[in-house]
């Protein structure tokens, strides 16, 4: 199952050239841009780890790019995000993210059904990224 999240998630998965110029992208608006990592892409879970800090001072795609590639290093088997942030209305907000790595073998998810009172039923999704294995093996 391959995860959909963020902007391109449709499209196969984007090279380092084409991330470099959505980069180029991103700095040419002034926005800032951050990695974020997790091994469970639960749509829900939106407070994915931070690989340092927002780069706020980059203005260099090579420069993130660089970052990104420590990150791959460290958690080569975690989905990478990069965000950027637009601070000009005086609180940051999130407008472009999208995932630059992926796991090898992506888990996905199990859809599960609930009865309730009145024939009324509840749907929910559980990862199987999070399923009986601890954190550090769950892939």
């Amino acid at each position: 199952m391959r995860i959909t999240q963020g902007a391109f998630s449709f499209l196969p998965d984007l090279g380092n050239d084409q991330i470099a110029r959505q980069l180029e992208y991103c700095l040419a608006k002034g926005w800032a841009v951050g990695l974020e990592y997790t091994d469970d892409p639960h749509p829900r879970n939106t407070y994915w780890e931070m690989y340092g800090n927002p780069m706020f001072d980059l203005r260099d795609a090579a420069g993130i790019m660089a970052e990104l590639a420590d990150c791959r290093k460290a958690f080569p088997q975690h989905y990478i995000r990069l965000t950027a942030f637009d601070s000009t209305h005086g609180t940051e907000s999130v407008v472009l993210s999208f995932i630059v790595n992926r796991p090898d073998d992506e888990p996905g998810f199990r859809l599960i059904r609930t009865e309730e009172p009145g024939r009324t039923l509840r749907y929910s999704i559980e990862s199987y990224a999070v399923q009986a294995h601890p954190e550090s093996m769950r892939y």
